[in-house]
């Protein structure tokens, strides 16, 4: 059964991302899972383990979805030369983006930064999980395509890497 603070957790991660619907099952338990603006609605149920499963509980809990101002970000014009022949490295799941392991420490690459296939370039922080992303390629970082602190998708690209 998840915690009620792990709970909270997953219903702001959906709240922030661009996730209309998410079902989660796991040992009897079922998460559900619906955006509809400007309200959250989250469905749990449990289901009884005993050998006479009679019936099921339904706990409908009603969210209001948070106010939450974007913050102001500075207009990125699209590059007009052909990136077709670049790497791109992208997010394996929904989190906030860090260039660097703490405030106080240097990013892990930036723009003309050499990169081997191991190379650490990002962290994507999801549930408290601190995942460290690897260039997978070796080559030259091209363009950082996102901000420090901003919240990525699944499949989104963050970095452009010119592949030696």
């Amino acid at each position: 059964m998840l915690k009620i603070q792990e709970i909270r957790e997953i219903i702001k991660l959906i709240d922030h991302s661009s996730i209309n619907e998410f079902s989660f099952e796991h040992e009897g338990s079922k998460i559900k899972m619906k955006k509809q603006l400007p309200e959250v609605e989250t469905v749990v149920r449990t289901v009884a383990t005993s050998p006479t499963l009679e019936s099921v509980q339904a706990q409908p809990v009603q969210a209001q979805a948070p106010v939450v101002e974007a913050p102001k970000q500075d207009t990125v014009e699209a590059p007009t030369a052909d990136t077709s022949h670049l790497h791109k490295i992208t997010s394996p799941m929904v989190g906030t983006f860090y260039a660097a392991s703490s405030p106080e420490a240097g990013n892990y690459v930036e723009v003309g930064s050499k990169v081997t296939k191991e190379s650490v370039v990002c962290i994507v922080e999801a549930m408290k999980l601190f995942n460290e992303i690897e260039a997978e390629v070796k080559g030259e970082i091209v363009e950082i395509l996102v901000q420090n602190g901003q919240l990525v998708e699944y499949g989104q690209p963050l970095f452009l890497v010119k592949p030696e």
